[in-house]
């Protein structure tokens, strides 16, 4: 049996240390901050001078807490070195990054999502508009600000025959998850049960009926659970099995006498077949 292995990546190409206007980042091999300003350039760079020729993702992460809350994260794989390079752009709410449609194509339909999702301009990009969310959108959903739930939510309606949007409604009873096992029971009370807490307390009767009794009888039938002390006072026991006994075996007797006693039933005292064998093998 053969043992399959991943193929093997290169090591950095120490001429990446090298690369002009590129920052290495501090304990991540491969990964590099450039300013927006140079980003063309040291994409250039990367293309032609170190074969990097394929351009497989442009993310985009959101620091709400920087001065420049996005970064943009272009992967960058070389198919004759096996390796593959990460280049960190870092850019604000209302100053776009420079467009690399120019290198590679496919940058277009990259680049539109992270204008999309986080709401990052890309100068330089002709077609530049949403691509994964509704015509109409407001927002940036992968902003750390907006909400999980959204701002608005979209149904077809029936009498009118179109989409329409609506305020977010969370019409459900139970939003609120405390991950506790079943058998733990929850701190907080759910909606009914707080009538099972009302019984429980003795909630007091609002209006009291006249000649009522101060308490409940404890000898009611409905308060007083039935139990057996013997097999006698659940109807059980010898006595039962004896008469069952007797029961199914009655008709079975009867049914039988009925069958004998119709005509053409009697039995024949000499069955066929009885007598006995002569020496050829025929019966007597």
């Amino acid at each position: 049996m053969v043992a399959l292995q991943a193929p093997r990546y290169a090591d950095a190409p120490a001429s990446l240390g090298k690369l002009a206007k590129a920052k290495p980042r501090a304990g991540l091999e491969s990964a590099f901050d450039v300013h927006r300003d140079d980003l063309i350039a040291v994409m250039t760079a990367l293309r032609d001078e170190h074969e990097y020729q394929q351009l497989m993702e442009i993310a985009g992460v959101d620091f709400p807490e920087r001065q420049e809350r996005f970064e943009v994260v272009y992967c960058l794989l070389s198919l004759t070195k096996n390796h593959r390079v990460r280049v960190h752009v870092s850019t604000d709410e209302v100053t776009p990054v420079p467009s690399v449609t120019g290198l590679w194509p496919v940058a277009g339909w990259l680049e539109r999502e992270v204008f999309d999702m986080y709401g990052v301009a890309f100068s330089g990009n002709s077609d530049l508009r949403r691509i994964l969310t509704d015509y109409g959108f407001e927002g940036y959903p992968f902003r750390k600000d907006f909400p999980l739930t959204g701002h608005v939510e979209l149904r077809y309606s029936e009498a009118e025959k179109r989409v329409v949007y609506e305020p977010v409604s969370l019409p459900q009873d139970f939003r609120t998850f405390d991950f506790l096992m079943p058998w733990q029971g929850a701190e907080y009370v759910l909606p009914g049960d707080e009538k099972a807490t009302a019984q429980a307390a003795g909630a007091p009767s609002p209006v009291a009926a006249p000649n009522a009794p101060s308490a409940v009888n404890p000898k009611t039938p409905a308060q007083t659970p039935k139990t057996t002390e013997s097999p006698a006072q659940t109807g059980g026991g010898a006595p039962a099995d004896k008469e069952a006994t007797r029961q199914a075996r009655k008709p079975r007797a009867a049914k039988a006498t009925s069958e004998v006693s119709k005509p053409g039933n009697t039995p024949d005292p000499k069955p066929k077949g009885t007598g006995r064998r002569r020496p050829g093998g025929g019966a007597a």
